[in-house]
């Protein structure tokens, strides 16, 4: 998958879902599991872009507890158009950043 280049010279980060149930469970959580953070959503109907500044961590039981069911992290991938910055993908977290600040 590749990430969006950075061309607008701004240190936003995160996911664009595809619209559904799981990107709306991906804007709960974002907002749950980055408390201190601006989080910005750009509904574009057929996707959301999901972003903030430097860092966006999204949790697994975050994602379940929005969903109302269990959830794998690499089912994110599923509905993941594309993301801003880097992924660091692990089985409880997803967390988008970059390595060098603008």
């Amino acid at each position: 998958m590749n990430a969006i280049v950075n061309k607008h010279g701004n240190n936003r980060v995160g996911p664009v879902m595809r619209a559904g149930e799981l990107a709306m469970a991906v804007v709960e959580a974002a907002r749950e599991d980055n408390p201190d953070r601006d989080i910005r959503v750009d509904d574009k109907r057929a996707y959301l872009r999901i972003d903030t500044d430097d860092e966006l961590i999204l949790r697994r039981e975050t994602i379940e507890r929005a969903l109302g069911r269990p959830f794998k992290m690499n089912d994110l991938e599923v509905d993941l158009s594309s993301f801003a910055g880097r992924i660091e993908t692990l089985p409880d977290q997803v967390r988008f950043y970059f390595t060098k600040h603008l």
